[in-house]
C-alpha cells in the first residue's frame, strides 16, 4: 500500500512553474459535476474523455461514491485529501480509461493527428503545454494557460474544434467528449514530478504500442 503524504506536508517551489500559486493571486472554485479551480498564471493537471470511454453503470457509481467522500471531506483540502482524492476518484478513473472501453477512436493515427493539431494550435500564444498523452481513449495535459485566457475556455476551444474535425474526418455523428473535464492545480513541485511522470508512463503501463499514442513535453513529442 503507498504511503499518504502527511496533513500539511511542505514542498519547496519554483517559482517559474508556479507563479500563481506563490504569488497570492485568488483562485476561484466553479462546479459542475467536478471541482474546478481558477486561477491566473498556474499550471493545471487536465484529464478529457471520450463519451464513450466508460459505461453509464460505471460512471454513475464512480459519480455516487465521489459525491459520498466530498460531503465527508468538505473543501479546503489538505496535502493528505488531496493524494487521497486523486487516488480514490483521479486514479480509479484513469484506470477504467486505460482499460480500453468503447470505441477508441484516439488509436487511429489520423483521428489522433487532428487532435495534436488543436492542442498545438496556440502553443506559446494562448497557453504553455508542459506535457501531454493523447491515449485511445482520453487524454492527459499539464497546461499553463497564458495572456489572461481561462482554462474553462481553453478547453472548450480544444474540445469543440476537435470533435468537429474528427466527427468530419470519420463521419460519426453526435458527442465526442464528455462534457466535463478533470482539472486540479499543481501546487508543488512533488505535484508537477508526479503529473509529469504519470503522463510519460501511462501509455507503457496501459500495453500500448508507439503507433496508438501521442506524447509531448516541452517542445519534443513522439509520433
Amino acid at each position: 500500500m503507498e504511503e499518504v503524504p502527511n496533513a500539511g506536508q511542505k514542498f519547496s517551489y519554483a517559482d517559474s512553474a508556479f507563479p500563481g500559486v506563490l504569488s497570492g493571486l485568488p483562485v476561484q472554485r466553479t462546479s459542475r459535476r467536478l471541482p474546478h479551480w481558477t486561477c491566473e498564471s498556474v499550471i493545471y493537471w487536465v484529464t478529457f474523455r471520450m463519451a464513450d470511454s466508460l459505461a453509464q453503470n460505471v460512471l454513475d457509481l464512480w459519480r455516487e461514491e465521489r459525491g459520498i467522500w466530498l460531503r465527508h471531506n468538505p473543501e479546503p483540502w489538505d496535502e493528505r485529501q488531496w493524494y487521497e482524492y486523486n487516488l480514490r476518484f483521479g486514479d480509479r478513473l484513469d484506470r477504467w480509461s486505460d482499460a480500453g472501453h468503447g470505441s477508441c477512436a484516439l488509436a487511429k493515427p489520423h483521428v489522433r493527428e487532428l487532435l495534436q493539431g488543436c492542442l498545438l494550435r496556440f502553443e506559446r500564444d494562448r497557453l504553455r503545454l508542459h506535457a501531454a498523452t493523447i491515449m485511445p481513449n482520453h487524454v492527459h495535459l499539464l497546461m499553463e494557460p497564458m495572456g489572461g485566457n481561462a482554462l474553462s475556455q481553453l478547453m472548450k476551444g480544444i474540445k469543440g474544434a476537435s470533435a468537429r474535425k474528427i466527427n468530419l474526418l470519420t463521419g460519426a455523428s453526435g458527442q465526442f467528449w464528455m462534457d466535463e473535464s478533470f482539472d486540479h492545480i499543481v501546487r508543488s513541485e512533488a505535484q508537477y514530478e508526479h503529473f509529469a511522470a504519470y503522463i510519460r508512463d501511462n501509455p507503457v503501463k496501459a500495453g500500448l504500442q508507439e503507433s496508438e499514442y501521442w506524447h509531448y513535453t516541452s517542445g519534443a513529442a513522439s509520433p
